[in-house]
């Protein structure tokens, strides 16, 4: 699938900022276009072009296939994503002569000296989407290609100083700019320091915000923005919460009290952008996924809940996403129009594994399309993600003879050690998709 660009009918005034820049208000960093609202948008295909940067960090010793099965990407070394990576939003982008991938992903260290131990935003590249190329430490300049492209904000008050994960990014682009020249919009989860007391429901399990894959705290988080014209240098856009963020959780009583997490938002048409995001809701003792509705990206109004917990109708039958799902992923069905939804369900154990869902307008009547099983799950013995697999990132290609979906995700293996696979549909069949290491393009 070829990234997209969301063309606005206007000329935006755009600033670009260093990784840990603070935020700019809109009066500053006017994306109120002048004289004119946000109107009607269109969709053109935006092109981009890198250069090849470092390591890959990838293990391709024939003895270790097996075991690293799907792995695309692995920890890196003496890097500022040594120490854990996730949250993958793979872009895939087409031109004449030319095909390049860019992914974001969040990414941490376990030395201050290369980062400080934080979730971070990196960016590496591809020519395919399987290898790619990574940096070590912080993009500085136009010379440096590839490596973290945005630390946790600097401002105490910031709803952000802590950590920051990607959620999605949206390819905008301007009638007065030209199509190498798009916007990218970046959707992202921010935290802070402050932690959240809750009631765990009788959770067979322990879970923290962010996740640690051990014992750990949940922090308060909200969904941000920033917006960049190179895809490496951001500024962040101040939304309407006092702490920056675009808005605040719910009421006490309401199902997203607690966090607001990985937010994915998607163009439905002209004026109605889609955000979807995670929370857990402490009275049903579930993670749930709910959705917000925007005019022009900045501004939002909570639908409500969409998807939820189930528990499975057949006798001795456990769902993999009994306790509920998150981190959902939301593309439309070039085919036929619908929602496609990817996301991670946690069974009662916690166990993470990968579903889908369908729906036809995006917003209601959520179908899921395996009964009780995933579409990927962890992987066997000593796989390097045989403790869970989740966050996923769904991709539909446009193969002219072939229609197939490519779907990311960040794996969990012995220790809590991370890494980021691929698992391919089997052909436009999205109930099946199989772990790869290599696919002939």
């Amino acid at each position: 699938m070829e990234a997209n660009a969301i063309k606005l009918h206007g000329t935006p005034s755009i600033v670009t900022a260093s990784s840990t820049a603070r935020r700019h208000r809109p009066s500053i960093l006017s994306l109120h276009y002048r004289n004119k609202r946000v109107s009607p948008f269109s969709l053109t295909v935006t092109r981009c072009s890198t250069t090849k940067s470092n390591e890959t960090g990838q293990d391709s010793s024939s003895s270790t296939l097996s075991s690293k099965k799907g792995l695309v990407l692995d920890l890196g070394t003496d890097s500022w994503d040594s120490e854990e990576i996730g949250s993958p939003v793979v872009k895939r982008f087409l031109s004449d002569n030319e095909e390049r991938w860019y992914m974001w992903y969040h990414g941490r260290s376990s030395s201050s000296k290369l980062n400080p131990v934080s979730d971070s935003v990196g960016l590496a590249v591809s020519n395919n989407g399987i290898h790619w190329e990574r940096g070590k430490g912080r993009v500085e300049s136009t010379t440096d290609d590839v490596g973290l492209v945005m630390g946790p904000c600097e401002d105490w008050w910031a709803f952000d100083k802590a950590h920051v994960r990607p959620g999605e990014v949206v390819i905008m682009s301007s009638s007065k700019v030209r199509a190498d020249s798009s916007v990218y919009w970046m959707y992202y989860t921010g935290y802070t320091t402050e932690t959240v007391e809750f009631r765990s429901q009788g959770l067979n399990f322990e879970f923290g915000n962010p996740e640690r894959f051990e014992k750990g705290s949940v922090f308060r988080s909200l969904p941000g923005l920033a917006i960049s014209q190179d895809g490496r240098h951001w500024a962040r856009i101040e939304g309407e919460h006092h702490s920056g963020a675009l808005f605040d959780v719910g009421s006490e009583k309401d199902w997203d009290f607690l966090y607001i997490a990985s937010p994915h938002v998607v163009f439905h048409g002209s004026g109605d952008l889609r955000m979807y995001y995670h929370s857990f809701d402490e009275r049903t003792g579930e993670f749930c996924i709910g959705m917000a509705r925007s005019r022009e990206g900045i501004k939002w109004v909570k639908f409500g809940k969409i998807l939820g917990g189930r528990k499975s109708e057949k006798e001795g039958s456990v769902c993999f996403d009994e306790v509920g799902g998150r981190y959902p992923c939301v593309t439309r069905n070039k085919r036929d129009g619908s929602y496609v939804m990817a996301y991670e369900g946690v069974d009662r154990n916690g166990k993470m594994s990968i579903g889908l869902a369908v729906s036809e307008d995006g917003i209601k009547d959520w179908r899921r399309v395996q009964d009780v099983g995933a579409v990927v799950v962890a992987g066997e013995g000593g796989a390097w993600d045989n403790e869970g697999v989740g966050c996923p990132y769904l991709i539909e290609m446009d193969g002219e003879t072939d229609h197939q979906w490519r779907l990311y995700y960040r794996g969990v293996g012995n220790g809590g050690r991370t890494g980021i696979g691929l698992a391919v549909s089997e052909g436009n069949e999205i109930t099946r998709f199989t772990k790869q290491t290599g696919i002939c393009l």
